[in-house]
Parts: C-alpha cells; sequence; structure tokens
C-alpha cells in the first residue's frame, strides 16, 4: 500500500493549481481584451457591428464543432429542457455581443470595460428573484454602490453623456442574465455543449443582418483582425473555463479586474485614448463594488 501524500505535499498542490488557475484567468482577459480592441479597430475601418458579431459567432461554432467530429457525437444533442435553456442562455450571449459591438464603435475601451464590470453586481441582484438566494445588507450595500459608479462613467445627468453607453449596459445585463444560466447549467450540461449552442444561436441569428449589411475589409490585416475576432473569444472562453478547473471562482474572480487593465493599455497604445477622471473614478466605484461581493461570497 503506497504511503499516503504529507500534508505539505498536497498543500504545494493546491497552491501550483490555483496558480495556474490564475494564469489561465489573465490569459483568458487578455485574449478578451483582443477580441474588443480588434472589434473597435474595424469598428473604425467602417466595419457594420452585425458583419463583426456573425463572424465571432461563426467562427466560434467552427473551432466548437471540429472537436465533436470524432466518434462521440454527444454534444450535439441535449435532452429538451436543457436545450431549450441552452437556446435562451445562447441568444442572450448573442444580445450582449452585438450590444457591446456597438458601444465598441462609439465609446472608449476603459468606459467600455468599466461598464461591462457591472454585470457580477446585476448578477447579484437578479439572483434574489431567479435564483431565490439570499443576499445580505453588505451586498446590497455593495449593489447599490456599483450601480453608482455605473452614474458616474456613464454621467448621464451632464453633456458627456452618450446613448452608446446604454447599449454598453444592456450588454452587461445580458452577460449577467447569461451568467445566471450558466449557474443553472452547472453540472447539468457538458462545457462543451454549452459552447456548441452559444455558436450555433449567434450564427444562425445574425446571418442574414450580416449578408445584409457585408462590408469586406480593405485590408489584409483587416480580413486577419475579423477573424481574430472569433479565434479570440473563442480561445478566451476556453481558457476561462480552464481555470475553473484549476482553482474555484472565489479565488479566480478578482484577477477578471485585469480586463480593464488591459483594455486601458490598449486604449493607449492603439487609439491614443487616455480615460478622463471620472471614468476612472466610476471604475475604481465598480471594482470596489464587485470586490465587496467577492468577500461577502467567500
Amino acid at each position: 500500500m503506497p504511503s499516503p501524500v504529507p500534508v505539505s505535499h498536497l498543500a504545494v498542490a493546491r497552491v501550483d493549481n490555483a496558480g495556474r488557475g490564475i494564469v489561465l484567468m489573465l490569459l483568458a482577459y487578455l485574449l478578451f481584451s483582443f477580441t474588443d480592441t480588434s472589434v473597435k479597430w474595424l469598428a473604425a475601418a467602417g466595419l457594420p457591428a452585425l458583419q463583426l458579431a456573425f463572424m465571432r459567432f461563426a467562427v466560434h461554432l467552427v473551432l466548437s464543432t471540429g472537436p465533436m467530429l470524432g466518434k462521440d457525437h454527444s454534444g450535439f444533442t441535449a435532452p429538451p429542457r436543457q436545450a431549450a435553456v441552452m437556446l435562451l442562455r445562447g441568444g442572450l450571449l448573442m444580445v450582449s455581443t452585438v450590444a457591446n459591438f456597438v458601444a465598441l464603435g462609439y465609446l472608449d475601451l476603459t468606459m467600455i470595460a468599466a461598464i461591462m464590470f457591472s454585470s457580477p453586481i446585476i448578477v447579484c441582484a437578479l439572483s434574489v428573484p431567479l435564483l431565490g438566494e439570499r443576499v445580505g445588507p453588505w451586498r446590497w450595500g455593495a449593489i447599490l454602490l456599483g450601480f453608482a459608479g455605473v452614474l458616474v462613467v456613464m454621467r448621464p445627468w451632464g453633456a458627456e453623456f452618450h446613448w452608446a453607453a446604454l447599449a454598453s449596459l444592456t450588454a452587461a445585463t445580458a452577460l449577467a442574465l447569461f451568467s445566471i444560466l450558466t449557474r443553472r447549467l452547472a453540472g447539468v450540461a457538458a462545457p462543451r455543449t454549452m459552447q456548441l449552442y452559444a455558436g450555433l444561436v449567434g450564427t444562425v441569428a445574425l446571418a442574414p443582418a450580416a449578408w445584409f449589411v457585408w462590408e469586406p475589409p480593405a485590408t489584409a490585416i483587416g480580413w486577419g483582425l475579423m477573424f481574430g475576432v472569433g479565434v479570440f473569444a473563442w480561445a478566451g472562453h476556453h481558457f476561462f473555463s480552464a481555470a475553473h478547473g484549476f482553482a474555484p471562482a472565489s479565488v479566480l474572480m478578482p484577477f477578471s479586474y485585469s480586463f480593464l487593465i488591459y483594455l486601458t493599455i490598449a486604449g493607449l497604445l492603439v487609439f491614443g485614448t487616455v480615460p478622463d477622471a471620472m471614468t476612472v473614478l466610476g471604475a475604481a466605484i465598480i471594482a470596489v463594488a464587485g470586490l465587496v461581493i467577492w468577500w461577502r461570497e467567500r
């Protein structure tokens, strides 16, 4: 009989796994930042948001289908009840993506990232009526603080307000509902099946609109980035899922705020934009609110 592994070795293994999960999480959000930066660059070049959203899902679908072309075809089917929820989940991801891509044509990257990070706060607020979870005074306070941060970023009271901020908020809300459905499917539907359905819904629903508004990129770089939008998004989701296989969400969540840093750097290097003080303040408030929710959930 082999001797038991010393407790110290188990602790080191847990730390090593958590470290791998954190690295994968940082890589996932780096790839998501590549997606948004590419979309903003292509939108500035005149490519329609619906076309870019279609390419994001079409490439996603191809890459998700490829691993399922062997003998095991279980990923192509699901019980009717699961299938209905996965189709709704795919529809919410499509709405979030289209709204986000529309907003990227008008807003700077840091503002987009700040508003999108209201999604975990919206999830917490909606978890009461939709999941029956109990939310205490600390988390309700964080929810109100987070929405105050969103108002600081959007500035609906002043001349700086842009209607595209509402599109970004729509994207965050749809993403929150998408996350809630993902929670309900966790442990019930295989991740690869959910990936497949997400790509299928967006591809089929957006294909007619993409055909109608299609504008071919003018350069080889444009073509590469248009396909890259789908590759970056698919790979980001892949590494995001893999990260949660090494470490729990309670450990990984704070590292998702690397997305704010990535997009701020991308905005400066690629577009020469520097976020103003109100955007930075609002982003900080949203981040604090999200971290308070994370702390209480732990």
